[in-house]
C-alpha cells in the first residue's frame, strides 16, 4: 500500500514537474512560432481558459482520487478506515502495526489468495461457456439453412459469391462482425471503418477453415465452437471456452506482399494483452502453429 501512495505521489510531482517544465521551454524551443503570428498567439492566450488554482485541498482530493481507483479492485478485501490509518502512519514515519517484513509476508499471501480465485473464476467461467456453447451448437445445427463440418465448424450462407476461393496460405480482405451467443458484440471491422486484411494461416482454426469454403464475394455467418477459438485462452470480453458467433464478407484475395507493406490493424496478430480493442476475429490460441 505504501508502495503504491509513494508512486502516485511521485507520479503527480512529476506531472506538475514535467508541465512547468514544458511551458517554460516553449518559447525556446518554438520562437519563429512565437514570432511570426503574434497576433494569433495573442487571440489563442486570450481565449485560453485560465490554469486551475491549486491548493493543498485540491491536490489532496486529486491524490485520494488516484489511490481510491487504484484500489477499487479489492475495495471489498479492506477497511478504508485501517488503510487511512497506516497511510497516516507511513508519513508521518510512526510505528504501523506490522513491520515492513510481516507487510511483506501479508502481501505475498494476499497475492497468491489473489491468484487462486482468479484461477477458480477462471474455471468456473470456462465451465458455464463450455456448456452453454455446446447446447446451443446442438440445437442451432437443426436450423434450416445451416451446415456443420466434420471439426464441428457451423455456418450459413448469407450470400454466395463468384470469386475463387482462398487457400490456407492465402491472405484476405474482409469486413466481420464478432458476437457472443447471447449477442454480445466484442469486435467488429464495421465499427472501425474499414475492412480486415491478414494470412488465413494466423487466425483461430475456425476463420481459416470457414473462410477457405467461401467464394470471394460472399457473406457467411459462422458459429464456432470453442475448440475452434480461442478455447480457454480466449481474450478478457470473451471469456474461457465460449462458442462465437461472426458474420464474414471475404472482400478479395490479397497480393501477400502488398499486403505485408500495407499492413493495417492486425487481425491476425495475438492479442497483447486481452485487449478488446485487438481484432478478436484473427488471432490464434497460444498452442496453435503460426
Amino acid at each position: 500500500m505504501t508502495r503504491f501512495v509513494q508512486q502516485t505521489l511521485l507520479a503527480a510531482a512529476l506531472a506538475a514537474a514535467f508541465g512547468v517544465a514544458s511551458a517554460a521551454d516553449e518559447p525556446a524551443k518554438k520562437p519563429a512560432a512565437m514570432t511570426a503570428a503574434p497576433a494569433a498567439a495573442g487571440a489563442a492566450a486570450k481565449d485560453a481558459k485560465p490554469p486551475v488554482a491549486i491548493d493543498r485541498n485540491k491536490v489532496s482530493t486529486m491524490v485520494g482520487m488516484d489511490i481510491g481507483r487504484g484500489l477499487t479492485q479489492i475495495k471489498d478485501d479492506i477497511d478504508i478506515k485501517v488503510v487511512e490509518q497506516a497511510l497516516e502512519q507511513t508519513l508521518k514515519g510512526e510505528k504501523t502495526s506490522l513491520t515492513q517484513e510481516e507487510a511483506l509476508q501479508v502481501r505475498q499471501a494476499y497475492m497468491q489468495q489473489m491468484q487462486a480465485k482468479r484461477v477458480a473464476e477462471q474455471k468456473a467461467a470456462a465451465e458455464k461457456n463450455k456448456g452453454e456453447g455446446t447446447a446451443f451448437l446442438a440445437k442451432n445445427k437443426a436450423k434450416s439453412g445451416v451446415k456443420t463440418t466434420a471439426s464441428g465448424l457451423q455456418y450459413e450462407v448469407e450470400k454466395e459469391g463468384t470469386g475463387p476461393k482462398p487457400k490456407a496460405t492465402d491472405t484476405v480482405k474482409v469486413n466481420y462482425l464478432g458476437t457472443k451467443i447471447d449477442g454480445t458484440k466484442f469486435d467488429s471491422s464495421y465499427d472501425r471503418g474499414q475492412p480486415a486484411t491478414f494470412p488465413l494461416n494466423g487466425v483461430i482454426k475456425g476463420w481459416s477453415e470457414g473462410l477457405q469454403l467461401m467464394p470471394v464475394g460472399s457473406k457467411y455467418k459462422f458459429y464456432v465452437p470453442a475448440d475452434l477459438a480461442y478455447g480457454e485462452n480466449a481474450p478478457g470480453p470473451i471469456g474461457p471456452n465460449a462458442t462465437l458467433i461472426f458474420e464474414v464478407e471475404l472482400l478479395g484475395i490479397e497480393d501477400a506482399s502488398k499486403a505485408a507493406a500495407a499492413k493495417p490493424a492486425a487481425p491476425g496478430a495475438k492479442p497483447a494483452d486481452k485487449d478488446a480493442k485487438k481484432p478478436a476475429a484473427a488471432p490464434k490460441k497460444d498452442g496453435d502453429k503460426q
